[in-house]
C-alpha cells in the first residue's frame, strides 16, 4: 500500500487541510453544501475538472466520512453530506466572504469568467423563486466578449422547473436579457447593482413592461452577493 501523504503534524489544521485542501476538493464541497447531489449536477458546477478526478475526491470524500453515497435507482447514485459534511458550510461560507473583501478584483479577471459556470449558478440560484408567470415563461441571455458557441443561453421557466437549454428550444422568448459576460457576472456577484447596470446601458432587457419588472423578482443573485457591495477589506483599511 501507498503510503499516506500528508504534512506529518498532528496539528488540527494540518490534519482537516489534508483531507480538504486538495486540488478541487473545495469546490466538489462547495457544490454539495449547494445542493448538487448528482455526478452530473456536480460536474455542471465544475466545467473544468475532469470526470475522473471528481469521482477519485469523492471517493476521499467518502472515506473521510464527509459524503454517503446513496443509491436512487437501479444503476444511479446520489452523493450526501453526512453532518460532517454539512459542519463545514461556515468553513466554505467564510473562505467566499473573505475573497469578496479582499481579492474582489480577481473574481472577474478574464481567465476566471465561465459563462457555462456563471448560467448554471442562476439557473440552480432562481429554482427557490417563483416563476415569472403561470405556464411557460422563456428567457434568453444574448453574452457578448465569449466565443460564439457560448453567446446564447436559455432558462425556461415551467411547472415548479427551471431548465437551462445551451440550444436553442425553439420556443417563444418572453424576456431578452443582454451583457457582457463580465459584467453580468459583477452583477451575480453584487460588485454591480442591477439599478446601475440598467441604468447605464451595460444591462439591456427587451420584452413586455411586466416582464422587465419582474426580472428583480427572480434573477436570485450570488449567496456572496451581499458582501459584494460593501467596500473592500483594502478600502476599509485606506479609510481608518
Amino acid at each position: 500500500m501507498a503510503e499516506k501523504q500528508g504534512y506529518g503534524q498532528f496539528c488540527p489544521v494540518a490534519i482537516a487541510a489534508e483531507i480538504l485542501t486538495g486540488r478541487w476538493m473545495p469546490l466538489v464541497i462547495r457544490e454539495l453544501l449547494c445542493g448538487s447531489v448528482r455526478f452530473n449536477d456536480l460536474q455542471r458546477g465544475i466545467p473544468r475538472m475532469s470526470s475522473a478526478l471528481l469521482a477519485q475526491r469523492l471517493k476521499q470524500l467518502q472515506f473521510a466520512g464527509i459524503v454517503e453515497r446513496r443509491r436512487c435507482g437501479e444503476r444511479s447514485f446520489e452523493y450526501h453530506l453526512t453532518p460532517a459534511g454539512r459542519e463545514l458550510f461556515p468553513v466554505i461560507e467564510r473562505m467566499g466572504l473573505w475573497a469578496q473583501r479582499w481579492l474582489r478584483q480577481d473574481h472577474v479577471d478574464k481567465t476566471n469568467l465561465d459563462p457555462d459556470l456563471l448560467m448554471w449558478d442562476i439557473r440552480r440560484n432562481v429554482l427557490g423563486k417563483a416563476s415569472p408567470r403561470d405556464g411557460r415563461y422563456v428567457v434568453e441571455f444574448r453574452l457578448s466578449g465569449v466565443p460564439i458557441s457560448s453567446r446564447r443561453y436559455w432558462l425556461i421557466f415551467e411547472r415548479g422547473v427551471v431548465d437551462l437549454c445551451y440550444r436553442n428550444p425553439g420556443f417563444e422568448v418572453d424576456l431578452f436579457i443582454e451583457a457582457t459576460l463580465r459584467l453580468l457576472t459583477q452583477v451575480w456577484l453584487g460588485h454591480v447593482s442591477i439599478d446601475q447596470a440598467i441604468g447605464d446601458g451595460r444591462l439591456r432587457l427587451d420584452g413586455a413592461r411586466d416582464d422587465i419588472r419582474a426580472f428583480r423578482s427572480w434573477f436570485a443573485l450570488n449567496m456572496f452577493a451581499p458582501a459584494g457591495g460593501e467596500p473592500t477589506g483594502q478600502a476599509e483599511l485606506a479609510a481608518e
